[in-house]
Parts: C-alpha cells; sequence; structure tokens
C-alpha cells in the first residue's frame, strides 16, 4: 500500500520551510569561498565547463526530455545511466523530478502550481518550492509509469549516492600524482572547481527556468500560462530556456523549434540516436511548424 505523502497533492502540505533539507543547499554555498583558498589554472576553467555540460545535460536529456516528458524511448541500461548521470547534479531523483515537473505542467502558473512566479515571486519559484514539506515526498500517482522499474525506485530513495561519489571521485583524481605533477592541480583544487561551482551553477541555471523564464522574455505562442522565450536561460541550460516553445507543444524533444534557436541538448540525443542508444524521438508535427513565423 502506498504511503500517504505518495497520494495527495502537495498543495494540501504545509508550505513552511523545512530547515533539514535546506541545510545541504545552504552548505554547499557557504562551501564556495574555499575558492579562495586554493590555486587556480587554465585547467580548473575547464574542469568547470566538462563538469556543468555533461550534468546539465543528464538534466535537460533525461530527467526534463526523457522522464518527464517520454520525447525519446530507450533501454534500460541507457535510462539507467541517464538517471544516475543526472542525480550527480544534486537534484533529487528521477521520479522526484519527473513527478514535480509533470504537476508544473498540469497546473501551470495557477494556485495549484508548485513553483509559480505568478502565484508567489521569484524567491519562491526559484529556490524557497523545493525545501517545503510539500515538495518533499514523491508523489508516485504522477510517475505510474516509471514506478515499475525497481532500479529507477532505488535511485530515487538513495539519490545521494551518485551526488557524493562524484564529489570524492573528483577529489581523488585531483590529489593523483600525474594531474599534481604535470597540471599543478590538488584535491581541494578539484573538488572546488570539478564539483562545488558547476553544482552551485547547475541549481541557478536549472532553477531559472522556473523563475526567469516565467517573467521575462519573449512569447510566441498565447499559452494559458506565463511562460517565455529567453535567450540567456536557454544558453546556460544547453536549450532548456525556450520554455514558451516548450509549453505550447512538451512533448518535443526539441525545443528550439528553428535553427536559430539554441538546443545542443537536441543535437546531442541526435548523436546517440546515431550511436543506437535511443530511438523514436518526438518531432515537431506539421501542425506545429506551421505556426512559426519564419
Amino acid at each position: 500500500m502506498p504511503a500517504p505523502e505518495t497520494l495527495a497533492e502537495p498543495i494540501t502540505k504545509s508550505s513552511k520551510l523545512e530547515w533539514l533539507r535546506c541545510l545541504p543547499f545552504i552548505a554547499i554555498h557557504i562551501a564556495a569561498v574555499t575558492v579562495f583558498f586554493t590555486s587556480f589554472n587554465q585547467w580548473c576553467v575547464i574542469l568547470f565547463l566538462c563538469s556543468y555540460t555533461i550534468r546539465m545535460f543528464g538534466i535537460t536529456a533525461f530527467y526534463h526530455r526523457y522522464f518527464s516528458h517520454r520525447a525519446f524511448k530507450t533501454n534500460r541500461i541507457v535510462q539507467l545511466a541517464g538517471a544516475t548521470l543526472a542525480c550527480s547534479a544534486g537534484q533529487r531523483g528521477p521520479l522526484w523530478w519527473a513527478a514535480h515537473h509533470r504537476m508544473h505542467h498540469r497546473h501551470s502558473d495557477t494556485d495549484k502550481d508548485i513553483h509559480s512566479p505568478k502565484q508567489k515571486g521569484f524567491f519562491w519559484s526559484h529556490i524557497f518550492w523545493f525545501m517545503t514539506e510539500y515538495a518533499n515526498p514523491t508523489y508516485m500517482k504522477h510517475v505510474s509509469d516509471w514506478k515499475k522499474y525497481p532500479e529507477l525506485c532505488f535511485l530515487n530513495r538513495f539519490d545521494w549516492i551518485p551526488f557524493i561519489v562524484l564529489g570524492a571521485l573528483i577529489y581523488l583524481t585531483g590529489e593523483m600524482g600525474i594531474f599534481k605533477q604535470h597540471l599543478g592541480s590538488s584535491g581541494l583544487q578539484w573538488l572546488v572547481w570539478g564539483f562545488i561551482l558547476p553544482t552551485i551553477a547547475l541549481y541557478h541555471a536549472t532553477f531559472s527556468v522556473n523563475s526567469i523564464a516565467h517573467m521575462f522574455g519573449s512569447r510566441r505562442f498565447a499559452t494559458k500560462d506565463t511562460s517565455r522565450n529567453n535567450i540567456p536561460v536557454a544558453i546556460l541550460t544547453l536549450g532548456e530556456g525556450w520554455h514558451n516553445n516548450h509549453h505550447f507543444y512538451p512533448a518535443s524533444v526539441k525545443q528550439g523549434f528553428t535553427k536559430k534557436e539554441f538546443d545542443p541538448t537536441y543535437h546531442g540525443l541526435r548523436i546517440l540516436e546515431k550511436l543506437g542508444l535511443i530511438h523514436s524521438l518526438n518531432l515537431l508535427p506539421t501542425w506545429v511548424l506551421r505556426k512559426i513565423k519564419p
């Protein structure tokens, strides 16, 4: 029998902050001050960009376009690998992420929306919503298609494992003699530039879709919500900033609806398709294409 919290809508629960849930988020921001106590070189920038981009792809391609919207198909091995990669970004588990996102689409910008800036303002939609009592559970009725996979349920329950393991591996790699000798690295340097700083950047880039992309930008389609197409957000999130496009036709694997709209996640998925790792990508139907002005 499912626990009661898997059946209720979150709006029936308290919106008070759960401080225990806030502590890890606050702690990693405080840990960022260690950047002033470690050395810096060009490899730090490369490390930051690699850690950020790879994990952002995990969030955008798998948590969002796959688990939330089923925009393509794949096998269980790739499915689990993608979920594990996304977990390493520290944004909870695949079922939790997909359930809350589906709830957002169902109630977008209404009083039942879990993170609407229209209802409760910028900071609520950007940060505070996921630290509350009602945001904590995974509402399984919204992800009934995924809860049949025990490996995903395990990963969803222990979503912190890939996150911690990645941080430890990055630290230990920086401590390896070959990197110390040739790159002048240290474990702390690699932890800061390869884990702490990119994780914080990932948080706020992802959250900006919920906040900024519902407040600032252009509207190609007259959707019932306040979604916007926002170029800076699209750049930071590998294509997720074309949010008005996405709310108009959420099933599409492609969120940049024209060639000029930056969407590297889509091109990354095309590469995975050519490698035979994914298939059946949902492309834009003709009726949507006809609505796009040249």
